[in-house]
């Protein structure tokens, strides 16, 4: 999960992942994780070296990326 100090980076980061074919969609963040702005996306695990890969070529603003085991 990344999460978002603003709505804006969130809408950001969905937009640079469609456009990129990366899988994800945007959710509202699970309580236990802070968002600035409420929200994160969320994508399987074995695509987080492709959008940390992503976040640092575009420049995203975000918050954290998290893993999370349910």
């Amino acid at each position: 999960m990344v999460t978002f100090a603003t709505t804006t980076s969130a809408l950001a980061m969905e937009q640079a992942c469609k456009a990129q074919g990366l899988p994800g969609r945007l959710i509202p963040a699970p309580r236990r994780i802070t968002a600035g702005c409420g929200m994160c996306w969320s994508a399987p695990v074995e695509s987080r070296e492709r959008l940390e890969e992503l976040i640092v070529r575009l420049q995203l603003d975000v918050d954290g990326i998290y893993r999370i085991l349910l």
